[in-house]
């Protein structure tokens, strides 16, 4: 599937890429994510997340390096809990890229991404962050990345959510992919998830060296 990327043109993978996603603890300096490719590799970071951080409404993505990619940031005032994406470290005066939203402001609800160097570019994010059990939607209804739970399968055991599989499908840009993921964890990540709901739909892979048991 040809694409086009939103954040860099490095990260429209050619095939199903999946990538394995930790988040750390929200209570120390320097934490946040870490994303990794399947040969283990750091692909991408984010540590300006938790109480240190100069914005909790403003988080920056980078590459292994620390090159920043993509700073996402929360719109105010917003009833709709809409962030917006903004290439590179943001700077004062500068335009976002997109738009993320929730579809409705009562109860548990769908996600909606505008990108605005195309109005015919929308996606709608289904399922729920809190649970890790979520897809990314075209226009066209079609599957364009998905969020699961993580399987040791040598230990038949279901990880913890802190570790999860972003799933980003051929022609998709996986930077604008992963930004979306830390809005997610920003609008849904709080949601009530129902106790008793050990649902899993994942596609487990044995030989992933970033599982843990």
């Amino acid at each position: 599937m040809k694409g086009k990327a939103v954040v860099e043109d490095a990260y429209l993978y050619s095939e199903e890429t999946n990538l394995t996603v930790r988040k750390t603890s929200i209570f120390f300096t320097g934490d946040g994510f870490t994303a990794y490719d399947c040969k283990g590799e750091l692909v991408f970071r984010v540590d300006t997340y938790g109480p240190d951080s100069r914005d909790l409404g403003e988080l920056v993505l980078m590459d292994a390096t620390g090159r920043c990619l993509l700073t996402v940031r929360r719109k105010r005032p917003s009833l709709h809990n809409r962030w917006e994406g903004f290439l590179g470290e943001r700077e004062e005066g500068q335009k976002p890229i997109f738009s993320v939203r929730r579809s409705s402001i009562i109860g548990r609800s769908s996600v909606t991404v505008e990108v605005y160097s195309n109005p015919t570019e929308e996606y709608q994010i289904e399922g729920s962050f809190a649970q890790r059990n979520c897809t990314f939607f075209n226009a066209d209804k079609v599957s364009v990345a998905e969020i699961r739970r993580k399987v040791d399968t040598c230990a038949n055991v279901v990880l913890g959510k802190d570790v999860f599989s972003l799933s980003v499908k051929p022609g998709f840009d996986g930077a604008f992919a992963m930004g979306l993921v830390l809005v997610l964890d920003q609008i849904q990540g709080d949601d009530y998830v129902n106790p008793n709901d050990n649902r899993v739909d994942v596609d487990p892979i044995s030989d992933d060296p970033n599982l843990s048991s």
